[in-house]
């Protein structure tokens, strides 16, 4: 088990009702770990749709957690 903190950002904030958490979880990687969060909480976006950062870095899907990891799920964004 390892605790890490979690930022939601535009369309996913918007669907989580949140800006950030702390979890305690079990999932191996980002990927587990996104798969995860949206069937619990029916995040509209698919994985190729979002990069996955750890830490400041955007990171592939398979990148392993560690305890103490921040995650930021960075959906498409647009603006002028």
């Amino acid at each position: 088990m390892m605790k890490i903190q979690i930022q939601y950002f535009a369309m996913l904030a918007e669907r989580r009702g949140l800006t950030e958490e702390w979890l305690t979880v079990e999932t191996p990687d980002l990927a587990a770990l996104y798969d995860a969060l949206a069937r619990q909480h029916g995040l509209p976006l698919s994985r190729v749709s979002i990069r996955p950062a750890v830490n400041d870095a955007f990171r592939a899907w398979d990148h392993p957690l560690r305890d103490g990891d921040r995650v930021v799920f960075v959906p498409p964004v647009s603006g002028g």
